[in-house]
This record gives structure tokens, sequence and C-alpha cells, in this order.
């Protein structure tokens, strides 16, 4: 018996008309946020900073979307008071992120 029969199995069992839901964290902040996250460029001591302002969340959901665009930018970074600090000039690519992710993003200083 192999994994596919025990999905099929367990399916199965599921009462008619229930499927299993899928809510995450991340969908429940997409509705609390009203407006639309800033993201914009900054220099800090000389050297190119990604901001990303205006998020309305709990400080672990800040956390959770800094460390994600972190990782998919590849680079460092912080987050504190609703604001999350890339190092490097990402703004192309972190409002193509939080678009797909369903999040409203206004583009400052974009060429």
């Amino acid at each position: 018996m192999d994994w596919r029969d025990k999905l099929s199995g367990l399916k199965a069992d599921l009462p008619e008309g229930e499927e299993p839901k899928e809510e995450t964290k991340t969908s429940e902040t997409k509705k609390r946020q009203k407006e639309p996250l800033r993201v914009e460029l900054d220099k800090r001591n000389g050297k190119p900073a990604t901001l990303v302002t205006e998020f309305e969340g709990t400080d672990d959901e800040l956390k959770e979307l800094a460390k994600l665009l972190k990782i998919k930018c590849g680079a460092g970074g912080s987050s504190r008071d609703g604001e999350i600090l890339i190092q490097g000039d990402f703004r192309v690519k972190i409002a193509d992120i939080l678009l797909e992710m369903g999040y409203k993003v206004k583009k400052i200083n974009f060429k």
C-alpha cells in the first residue's frame, strides 16, 4: 500500500460536501490590510535599502513576511514597527512578490 492509496482512503472517510480547508495566516492578514503596502528605495549609510512600510498586522506576521522576502531576495534585512528593511535595491522584485501574495502595493520612486 503506497501513499496514494492511503490518501484516497482518507478522502473517502470525509463527510459528503466537506473538503479540507487550507486557511493560512497570511490570508487573514491580507483581509485586515486596508491600505496598500508602500515599497520604496532608501539610502542607509550610502547603501541602497528597500523599505516596505504601512504593514497592518501582528509582529509575528511582520517577521514571517520579512523572512520570506529576505529568502526570496537572497539578502539581509530587519523588521520592526510595521516596517521591513531589505538590504539592496529589490523594489521591483519585492513588489512582484507582494502582488502575487495578494497584497496591494503602492510603488514609490519606481522608474
